[in-house]
């Protein structure tokens, strides 16, 4: 038996050992410990037999095939149902090598989205705000919800800066790989002789985090109000609205504006803050994934060049899986899922290998 087809032996015995204790009449508290157990193997257990029947189809047709007696029309049925069994026993095979793949407990999470202007003035904040409809445009074809939660405007349009919350299933998961620098090359509106410019904005990813992830003493926080500045009318001018905190251990500060109640402006920027403190202590307490950041598709380091966009020719690239598509349009209308879904595939390759290793 080989390595895999034993922990596959294991999981099944782990399975039906939590079937036999949820059938025993366990008290509250283990119930519901063993039926959280239970429908996170479900899934794989179910892949695990589909594929094990599969395999025994296929030991049954090379049985057939190898045997002198077989009559000749059996024989020729066989050998014409052997490639396709072939197929899904390696499809299934590969399914279950992905469903034992290390799971990042925060894909399922939503996520916090950071969209900042880099290098090259205007046309940086006109390139942020390109960006960020982007997402908003893909959350929208995913049934995600997207709420705006800090924004600075840039004078001729785009932004400075912008955040925002994007709730969903798996938000996380699909997005994650979007951190880095994004660079753009096309001619800017405000160029008169029609020269192609190079900008660049950046994009953070952050899992939302839940009370539960990360514990918050009040007594480490200082909140600051102050009087909010931009869109809202004689609103603006007159109430201290706007929120400031700053977690003092860290050093790390959030500011929300955007709501008229300073209640809502609190509770979006302790959003904010606790995905910041627990991207932090995801990184440290995970060595490991801190290590294999450079091993991963990009390193979700802001400070690295993951893609650029040329609009002239119609051209995304993203350079860590040397991905080229000529459908730039689309790309910036929301339709992200080529890039993500490469993007993906390109990781679990990589984490298959070092598995397989």
């Amino acid at each position: 038996m080989t390595p895999f087809d034993a922990r596959l032996e294991a999981l099944l015995d782990r399975f039906a050992i939590l079937e036999a204790r949820l059938a025993g009449n366990p008290d509250a508290d283990t119930f519901v410990r063993l039926s959280r157990d239970y429908a996170e193997l479900e899934p794989l257990v179910a892949r695990i037999r589909a594929l094990r029947d599969a395999d025994r189809e296929l030991n049954d047709i090379e049985a057939m095939l190898a045997d002198p007696a077989t009559d000749p029309d059996m024989r020729a049925l066989a050998e014409a149902e052997r490639p396709e069994l072939l197929e899904r026993v390696e499809t299934l095979r590969q399914d279950v090598r992905l469903a034992l793949l290390p799971r990042d407990r925060a894909d399922d999470k939503s996520a916090i989205l950071e969209v900042r202007a880099g290098t090259g003035g205007d046309e940086a904040a006109l390139f942020a705000g390109d960006l960020f409809r982007m997402y908003q445009r893909y959350a929208e074809t995913r049934g995600w919800r997207v709420e705006v939660m800090s924004v600075s405007e840039a004078e001729l349009g785009g932004y400075k800066e912008i955040i925002a919350s994007i709730d969903g299933t798996g938000v996380y998961a699909r997005l994650k790989f979007e951190s880095g620098v994004h660079r753009v090359q096309r001619v800017p509106v405000t160029e008169s002789s029609g020269r192609i410019h190079t900008s660049a904005a950046t994009v953070a990813v952050l899992p939302e985090a839940e009370e539960v992830d990360i514990a918050i003493n009040e007594s480490d926080l200082r909140v600051d109000t102050f009087r909010s500045s931009g869109a809202g009318g004689q609103h603006v001018n007159t109430t201290d609205s706007a929120i400031r905190i700053t977690h003092i251990p860290t050093g790390l500060a959030v500011a929300c504006q955007e709501e008229r109640s300073q209640h809502k402006n609190r509770a979006k920027a302790m959003k904010l803050l606790r995905s910041r403190l627990y991207e932090m202590e995801r990184e440290k307490a995970d060595s490991a994934r801190a290590a294999d950041r450079r091993g991963q598709v990009g390193s979700g380091d802001r400070s690295e060049r993951i893609r650029t966009y040329n609009f002239p020719q119609g051209r995304l690239t993203d350079h860590r899986i040397n991905l080229t598509l000529y459908k730039l349009p689309q790309v910036m209308e929301g339709d992200l899922d080529d890039v993500v879904d490469a993007l993906i595939t390109d990781h679990q390759a990589k984490l298959l290998a070092e598995a397989e290793a």
